[in-house]
């Protein structure tokens, strides 16, 4: 069965989408169809608000099934307005991004900000199914292609299922150096699209084990604690992947600081001389440092953009945060992470 029987099999299907993809969205069935600016700016109440009182006046009722087409700010959005609206409604998530399409859009979990705090109200509601279709990404803009990298390197540090993470620095520093997009080869698509499909499998296989974040599902916030401060710190300057692979880089550090990550060579790592730092020769010192190299070499940010001492009050605010600590999600090597709580 194809997604549009899937879809089809639903009496009242409705579309919201991000209205850089709207023409996207149309394509997929002659539904009623709402757009709006997908951006942080956006993702408040307010907007789940309408996308309610649209389904209202538009007639959905309980049975209805919703569609969020769009990033991980749409699925986020739509996906809580699913969650609220007469008490739950099913909806399919079409990631239109990287990052939509191996973590926001994977998980079930929704939200919006709150006084520019990240995902301060929201909920957990799985969606029906989600439709993968890389080939959209090749209407996506650079910078926010490297935003969903970031998110894939991290889901590869928490799990590392063959050779993924090398694989990802390879192909992703290669689109860095020689600014062939990915989509747009037929041999860097396929892999692409593999590296798509594990990450997506070991977010959902961790979400099936732990749904509520009772667990293991805590380690996908690996960087996310600084990352959210940062977006909190200087809205709209950074995507929120460019704030979460600075985050992984303080978190690493933070690891070796307790004397939790592995320390030496590069050899030590395992899959160190794999990653671009590796094949530039470089020595290692640390964790830290092969994540920076590698980061690098795939075009991300890996320094703070200001005091750690100026983030404080947003990672105070944290929802990993209870008053008197944080919970961390700190690297130990490639493949494993651990969770830890350290005093403010």
């Amino acid at each position: 069965m194809n997604i549009i029987e899937l879809i089809d099999s639903y009496q009242q299907v409705f579309v919201v989408c991000d209205r850089n993809v709207e023409s996207f969205a149309r394509k997929i069935g002659d539904y009623p169809l709402m757009s709006f600016y997908a951006c942080e700016q956006n993702k408040t109440i307010d907007a789940v608000v309408s996308i309610c009182r649209w389904l209202m006046e538009n007639g959905a009722d309980r049975n209805a099934l919703l569609l969020a087409v769009g990033g991980g700010t749409t699925t986020d959005v739509v996906g809580f307005a699913a969650s609220i609206y007469k008490r739950g409604i099913a909806y399919v998530n079409i990631p239109t991004t990287l990052l939509g399409m191996i973590d926001a859009g994977v998980g079930g979990k929704t939200g919006v900000n709150l006084d520019s705090y990240k995902n301060m109200l929201g909920s957990f509601k799985l969606p029906e199914f989600i439709w993968l279709y890389p080939e959209v990404l090749k209407s996506l803009p650079r910078r926010e292609f490297l935003s969903g990298s970031a998110e894939m390197l991290k889901t590869f540090i928490i799990s590392d299922r063959n050779d993924s993470y090398a694989r990802a620095v390879r192909l992703f520093s290669k689109y860095a150096s020689d600014g062939v997009f990915p989509v747009e080869n037929a041999d860097s698509l396929k892999e692409l699209s593999a590296l798509i499909q594990e990450a997506s499998e070991i977010k959902q296989d961790i979400v099936e084990k732990d749904p509520f974040e009772k667990g293991d599902r805590s380690k996908l916030n690996l960087g996310h604690t600084w990352a959210h401060a940062i977006e909190w710190w200087k809205p709209g300057v950074y995507t929120h992947g460019e704030a979460v692979a600075i985050g992984i880089i303080q978190a690493a550090r933070k690891a070796e600081e307790l004397g939790l990550a592995q320390k030496g060579a590069a050899e030590e790592f395992g899959l160190a001389q794999k990653g671009a730092a590796g094949e530039l020769g470089l020595a290692q010192k640390g964790l830290a440092d092969k994540l920076k190299a590698d980061f690098t070499a795939c075009g991300l940010p890996t320094e703070l953009p200001c005091a750690e001492s100026e983030l404080l009050p947003a990672m105070r605010c944290d929802k990993k945060a209870d008053g008197r600590s944080i919970r961390f999600v700190l690297p130990i090597s490639i493949g494993k992470v651990i969770v830890k709580s350290i005093p403010l």
